[in-house]
């Protein structure tokens, strides 16, 4: 068989980059269309994928939506020319691509407030799969799994951190380490979106620079780190989760990065504007479980935070929620190779109908680091 996959960033390449490679060794063909968007070409060459980049991308809407002439013009004849059974990706690349090909598109998605995607997916797409907690009606085609995008590839069964990312940061072994992401709000879906301020991002380095070391990673490359005691993520972007995993904390305004930590066990607190009512219910049942702190509000970042660095048993108690929770979900790797093998069909263990956001909860915050939070 033969199988199209669309990574248009760097979290699609590890979100797809597992069920490639078992298809290719099951004997199937494979291509990986990629979009050169910040570190996403640099994954597909780490993990040797059959790649083919369609065009480029930078981190401002503007860019964005700039290249998607080109982006559909150079996709198009690939797609054609390959002529896949079935087609997989996150949106509107991989659901058009569907329709010109005549190849069912099967989208694996976790995030509700991408309207416009799923608005001009939707006629298209042959099969919508999201996460138990996915709290949006995608219609009739729309089924869940138990479990997050992310398990793709951090399910205990997938994933075993690298003990030598000390080295690499240059890090003694008993080193305590913070990991910043901050996110460049660049995307379409994050219209009228944001994180912290620049004057936030100087504080938090400086706060949390007296208790451990600090890591920075700045996907807009905005702070000037030159003046700060904090020093720039710059290891293989690969490294990413092992740095995620040995960190004693990591702060985020970005939402991949903080799903990432919880499920590796690592505490993590996120804020941004979309923290709140109406927030995405990936976030909202981890913090249900204990595993994310999130808030708007900033001066609780900056408390919850030194709370963690000053307390090591804080950690501990987390990671033994995430070993008690994360063990239960499944291994979305398992769910994509079924649904490859099964010509994009879905009825294959571990999917079910979409149920409404079977597990959406509203999280009781008033104890997010003691045993009460779960």
């Amino acid at each position: 068989m033969r199988f199209v996959f669309f990574t248009n960033t760097p979290a699609h390449v590890h979100l797809y980059k597992h069920a490639v490679d078992r298809l290719e060794r099951a004997g199937h063909d494979v291509l990986v269309l990629g979009r050169d968007y910040g570190c996403t070409v640099a994954l597909l060459d780490r993990y040797d994928l059959p790649y083919r980049i369609y065009g480029a991308c930078g981190t401002t809407k503007e860019s964005l939506f700039r290249n998607l002439p080109w982006h559909y013009a150079r996709l198009v004849p690939a797609v054609r020319s390959f002529a896949p059974d079935v087609i997989f990706g996150v949106g509107a690349y991989a659901a058009h691509a569907g329709l010109v090909s005549g190849a069912p598109a099967v989208l694996v998605l976790d995030s509700e407030p991408t309207s416009l995607d799923h608005a001009v997916s939707r006629p298209f797409a042959a099969a919508f799969l999201t996460p138990h907690t996915f709290g949006k009606d995608l219609g009739e085609s729309h089924y869940q799994f138990h479990g997050f995008c992310e398990t793709a590839y951090l399910h205990p069964d997938a994933y075993r951190p690298n003990p030598e990312i000390r080295d690499a940061l240059d890090l003694a072994d008993d080193e305590a380490f913070v990991l910043l992401r901050f996110n460049a709000f660049g995307s379409h879906h994050d219209v009228g979106h944001s994180g912290f301020a620049p004057e936030q991002r100087e504080r938090l380095v400086e706060t949390f620079a007296d208790h451990a070391a600090v890591f920075v990673s700045d996907e807009g490359g905005t702070l000037d780190l030159d003046s700060l005691p904090a020093r720039e993520f710059d290891v293989h972007p690969a490294l990413l989760h092992d740095a995620l995993s040995a960190a004693r904390l990591v702060v985020t305004d970005t939402q991949t990065v903080c799903t990432e930590a919880a499920l590796l066990g690592t505490p993590v607190v996120r804020s941004n504007s979309f923290v709140g009512d109406g927030d995405m219910g990936n976030f909202t049942e981890l913090e249900r479980r204990g595993l994310v702190v999130n808030t708007p509000e900033f001066e609780e970042v900056v408390s919850t935070g030194v709370d963690v660095l000053r307390d090591e048993s804080i950690g501990e108690d987390w990671r033994r929620r995430r070993d008690e929770y994360v063990g239960g979900l499944v291994d979305l790797t398992d769910v994509i190779v079924a649904v490859a093998e099964a010509d994009g069909g879905t009825a294959v263990p571990g999917l079910e109908r979409w149920r409404g956001g079977t597990e959406r909860h509203t999280p009781d915050r008033s104890t997010p680091l003691t045993e009460e939070s779960t």
